[in-house]
């Protein structure tokens, strides 16, 4: 996986949704160059990452509820 691994995550699981060799047929299925039609999740030996097609998680909202206003004053 290499330095492109790196980028969203440091343990990433394999999955056919963001292997080079597959394209995306619907949310559920992708088909691969090696395997045809598989399931997104799916991942087998010749799993390839490509960053530009995983879509990081959102990061979580920030919490402002507990913040009070002299934590704004300088």
């Amino acid at each position: 996986m290499g330095v492109a691994a790196m980028l969203f995550e440091k343990k990433m699981d394999p999955r056919c949704a963001y292997c080079q060799r597959c394209a995306p047929l619907d949310e559920e299925s992708v088909m691969c160059i090696k395997r045809g039609v598989v399931p997104a999740g799916f991942h087998c030996r010749a799993f390839k990452y490509d960053p530009l097609k995983r879509v990081p998680p959102r990061p979580a909202a920030p919490d402002f509820s507990r913040l009070k206003d002299e934590d704004f004053v300088l």
